[in-house]
């Protein structure tokens, strides 16, 4: 298991969060001194289909998950400290159950 990423430095935040699905998602962007762009937020319980266009990779920060990648029919568990990659042009169900209470991540883009 990897360690979580506690915190950045010298960030830009987006201010304006980023709602989806009713709110059962919930972001927001920063970008990095070097102009690396990522996004920060929380999925509450409930089961959604996010498409991508660049090559992401979800980084567990707190809470847990479950995720099954287009083309693939076994759900996995992402727990705090661990990551799992999603191809560009893609799309990746995410599962939060309501034990779970929420699923906290970074979003790393490709």
């Amino acid at each position: 298991m990897s360690t979580v990423t506690p915190h950045f430095h010298n960030v830009t935040v987006s201010t304006t969060a980023s709602v989806y699905f009713d709110g059962k998602c919930v972001s927001h962007g920063i970008t990095l001194a070097d102009g690396t762009k990522k996004s920060v937020g929380v999925v509450l319980p409930s089961t959604l289909t996010f498409n991508t266009g660049a090559p992401e990779i979800m980084e567990c920060t707190a809470g847990s998950c479950e995720y099954k990648l287009a083309g693939t029919d076994a759900w996995v568990k992402s727990v705090a400290g661990e990551k799992f990659n999603i191809a560009g042009n893609s799309s990746f169900e995410i599962r939060v159950n309501e034990s779970d209470k929420a699923y906290h991540y970074i979003c790393h883009f490709g």
